[in-house]
């Protein structure tokens, strides 16, 4: 099952079947760019010293496209890009397969660069994709550190807003 979106200048996908690196980075190319960034996230045979096997992913589709699709749109504001393309997979994921691919194109290298490593940050810490990772002796649901930092920010956020609320509700 796959899910996609597309924009001016930006295309996302969920989907379970294999991510054609090419094909993404097909989509961001434009006359006008003079630099291509991409990030392949793949699946390592090792963690902590254990076998990998293999991973699984589940997503929440309309929740991850939309998400991934904010991204894209933040990207826009905060770098001078030209495209990005970003697609994750869900289901099975073997041994030196790709799970993710970002590919982000700006007339020079340094925007298209820094676009790419933030995307792949924000998509790990705000995208509703699920990881289990598959070892020899069992299985686990791995959660993200960017995912658990994310959070603890707004909870964090959230206690800052309450002392702030009390400190003006005991002043009046």
């Amino acid at each position: 099952m796959a899910q996609q979106a597309s924009g001016q200048g930006w295309t996302v996908e969920v989907t379970d079947q294999p991510l054609d690196i090419a094909k993404y980075t097909g989509l961001v190319t434009d006359p006008a760019a003079g630099a291509i960034s991409s990030f392949i996230g793949t699946t390592r045979n090792n963690f902590q010293g254990k076998a990998v096997l293999r991973l699984e992913y589940e997503a929440y589709l309309p929740m991850a496209v939309a998400k991934l699709q904010e991204l894209c749109q933040q990207l826009h504001s905060k770098w001078q890009i030209t495209h990005v393309a970003m697609a994750h997979r869900t289901g099975v994921v073997d041994v030196c397969a790709a799970s993710v691919v970002i590919a982000v194109s700006s007339p020079h290298r340094k925007a298209s660069l820094e676009a790419t490593h933030w995307a792949i940050d924000e998509l790990k810490a705000t995208v509703p994709i699920w990881k289990k990772e598959f070892f020899e002796d069992g299985s686990t649901w791995k959660e993200n550190e960017e995912s658990r930092r994310l959070l603890q920010q707004q909870l964090e956020g959230q206690q800052q807003q309450q002392q702030q609320q009390q400190q003006q509700q005991s002043q009046q």
